[in-house]
């Protein structure tokens, strides 16, 4: 049997792929980051970002750089569709999600079932993550780092976070009762903070657009946004302005569902009052 010739010295994983098809083609059309950018339109970082590997960018940026190269139709599309399915880069994103996190100005959030990781307390952590197998070090590591997380809120000033919690959020309660009670709580102080905006979506107001898809939107210092989702199944980062635009009318009209700040407030405390005093058995 013959043995394999080895097509290209190219990289096999798709990320990688794409990021070196884009360092070739603007190599060979001799320009620079900066030029590239007052010829498309867009930032300069964004392309030196997706040449290392850094961010994906969005199909409508892929589309322009395909035309501005002149590449064969569909090439670089198809580069980054791949690049964007591939499952092993989900880690690789929530990473990238952290990062633009910790630099929001402005940030939205919906949540199915658990509290905003932003505005979880350390019992509530611990006892979730405990819940989902985590012990020892590795418990006390995942803690600390969510815990952190919360510094985004204490900054000066601190960006304004918009939440909307479902009615489920409120009754997901771990079975030890003190960590809970700390946790329904803190989310009543923290509706009091100027900057935090809570809203509760009860029961019965009907269907919608986010029903089982938790969704954070960050405003970025550049003044673009990015979202990101969660469901049963994984997490995506979208950075896609089109997307991400259709999924910011569908959380303002699960806002328009939902009770006023003052009302959710009322709604969290009567949760409290309702809430177990005692460990469960």
């Amino acid at each position: 049997m013959p043995h394999r010739r080895v097509v290209s010295g190219r990289s096999q994983e798709p990320r990688r792929r794409f990021a070196e098809e884009l360092r070739l083609l603007r190599a060979q059309k001799r320009v620079t980051f900066r030029e590239l950018g007052e010829r498309l339109g867009w930032d300069r970082s964004q392309f030196a970002k997706m040449e290392s590997g850094e961010t994906l960018g969005g199909p409508e940026v892929v589309e322009a750089l395909e035309q501005f190269y002149d590449t064969t139709p569909g090439l670089l599309l198809a580069l980054w569709e791949l690049a964007v399915s591939d499952p092993t880069q989900f880690r690789e994103r929530y990473r990238r999600y952290m990062t633009l996190e910790a630099e929001a100005v402005g940030l939205w959030k919906y949540s199915v079932s658990l509290p905003p990781g932003l505005l979880q307390t350390a019992g509530f952590i611990h006892a979730s993550l405990a819940a989902g197998g985590l012990k020892g070090k590795d418990l006390e590591q995942q803690v600390g780092a969510r815990l952190g997380r919360r510094k985004l809120l204490e900054s000066d000033p601190p960006p304004p976070f918009r939440v909307i919690l479902s009615e489920a959020v409120l009754r997901n309660a771990p079975r030890d009762a003190e960590p809970w009670r700390e946790q329904l709580e803190y989310l009543a102080e923290a509706g009091e903070q100027p900057n935090i905006t809570i809203h509760v979506l009860p029961f019965g107001t009907g269907l919608h657009g986010l029903i089982n898809t938790d969704v954070m939107f960050l405003r970025l210092a550049d003044g673009s946004t990015v979202a990101y989702t969660e469901n049963d199944v994984g997490g995506e980062l979208i950075e896609e302005t089109s997307r991400v635009e259709n999924l910011h009318r569908i959380y303002d009209a699960v806002r328009d569902q939902a009770l006023t700040p003052a009302e959710s407030r009322t709604f969290i405390l009567r949760m409290l009052e309702e809430a177990p005093c005692e460990r469960s058995i």
